[in-house]
């Protein structure tokens, strides 16, 4: 059976990105844009009762619901770096104790630096290869840093400041910043890199401050709720009338690198599994049989034809998403919608239709499928064309367009 795909150019958003309407905390891979699920909100007229996001990410669905009205909503998410991102926006916080935390982090900061002997007592992160991703000077900066935010009691507090010590961490590190994958910047690159590491993060922390008091503080009134688990989500008791998420496209290791680009930030923030993030998100497991009872099955037998590892790879991310949709699906109330928005991937030049995927899933699951617009993706940070062969110069088109599945309970 064929869903109904209706081109809609309402959701191209041309010229727009994300921080056309809110300037994000930190820099995430593939985030939703917030005009998307304020959009597609106000269309079905969803103003109240509670949502889901499943895969939040950094938070995006929830601006989107406190834009319309939502006051109740919860997030799941097995990246830390995710979860630190979302909590810092979206938790409500005392102005004068950040302003007063503010000053005792810097104070504490340069008073340190001044003292050689205090920073040689400061015991440096465990991080894998360190020396090969950052300079000696960097390490040192990074670790009084992080010393000092260490210090502070309030955990909610400590996120407004790790957010912008997160985005320190890879723009002072010999990463390639414009990737989301972990590269190493080339050897004349790094021979004239020396960044000022504390004046980047006193910068970054007073914009993230900045940000988080003119944006997302005054949504967050006394009857709003909303609670962020760093888990993946199960089946609960609890029942929502609506879910607006953007799940991954594909496996973290091939499709969007979640793993990869927060391992370094993850590492610092003192996560022990930091390089296996990749691992555990959708699609991370090995299985041994191709998913066969569905309509991604065709696509997938054409990809076995040309590499049977990677249609188990496939399999497996199509696997994990049917089981996560019928975990979702259980907590829906009646009448409830759910909004998927997703990319539909290529993958050894066989396109894989995701958006039907999703919404056969759903009915499978006794939801009614309303409407799958297609729209043009010129606005989010993912290549454009890849190498699918690794041969030299050949190339083809990755993701042109994005789908937003809507379905009813």
């Amino acid at each position: 059976m064929k869903y109904n795909v209706v081109r809609n150019i309402k959701y191209d958003y041309t010229g727009q990105s994300y921080s056309s309407i809110y300037p994000n905390l930190h820099r995430y891979p593939a985030s939703m844009i917030p005009q998307i699920g304020i959009d597609i909100l106000k269309e079905y007229n969803i103003s109240s009762g509670s949502m889901l996001d499943p895969y939040c990410g950094s938070g995006t669905s929830f601006i989107c619901g406190l834009e319309c009205g939502i006051k109740k909503m919860t997030g799941y998410d097995l990246n830390p770096l995710a979860i630190l991102i979302a909590k810092a926006k979206f938790t409500k916080l005392s102005l004068k104790e950040i302003e007063n935390s503010y000053q005792i982090l810097r104070n504490n900061v340069f008073e340190i630096m001044k003292k050689e002997k205090r920073i040689k007592k400061i015991v440096i992160p465990e991080i894998t290869n360190i020396y090969y991703w950052f300079s000696e000077v960097v390490i040192k900066n990074l670790s009084v840093i992080k010393y000092c935010i260490d210090e502070f009691e309030n955990d909610e507090i400590k996120n407004i400041f790790l957010v912008p010590f997160s985005e320190t961490v890879r723009e002072c590190s010999y990463t390639r910043n414009n990737e989301f994958k972990l590269y190493r910047m080339k050897p004349e690159e790094i021979h004239s890199f020396n960044p000022d590491v504390l004046s980047f993060y006193f910068k970054k922390l007073n914009d993230a401050i900045e940000c988080y008091k003119t944006f997302y503080l005054p949504k967050l009134k006394s009857d709003v709720l909303i609670n962020i688990y760093p888990e993946s989500f199960k089946k609960s008791k609890k029942g929502y009338d609506v879910v607006l998420t953007s799940p991954p496209y594909g496996d973290s290791r091939t499709t969007v690198a979640y793993g990869q680009f927060s391992t370094l930030s993850n590492e610092w923030l003192g996560i022990n599994n930091a390089r296996k993030i990749d691992s555990i998100l959708m699609g991370g497991k090995s299985i041994s049989e191709l998913i066969n009872d569905n309509c991604i099955s065709e696509s997938i037998y054409k990809i076995n034809k040309v590499d049977k590892k990677r249609a188990l790879e496939v399999s497996s991310f199509y696997n994990d998403l049917k089981d996560s949709i019928n975990n979702v699906s259980e907590n829906i109330n009646k009448n409830g919608i759910v909004i998927y928005i997703v990319g539909n991937r290529t993958v050894k030049n066989v396109l894989l239709p995701t958006d039907q995927f999703i919404a056969e899933a759903f009915e499978k699951n006794g939801f009614k499928h309303l409407i799958t617009y297609e729209r043009a993706l010129s606005n989010k940070a993912m290549p454009s064309r890849n190498s699918p062969t690794n041969i030299a110069g050949k190339t083809v088109n990755t993701m042109l367009y994005e789908y937003i599945v809507v379905c009813k309970n």
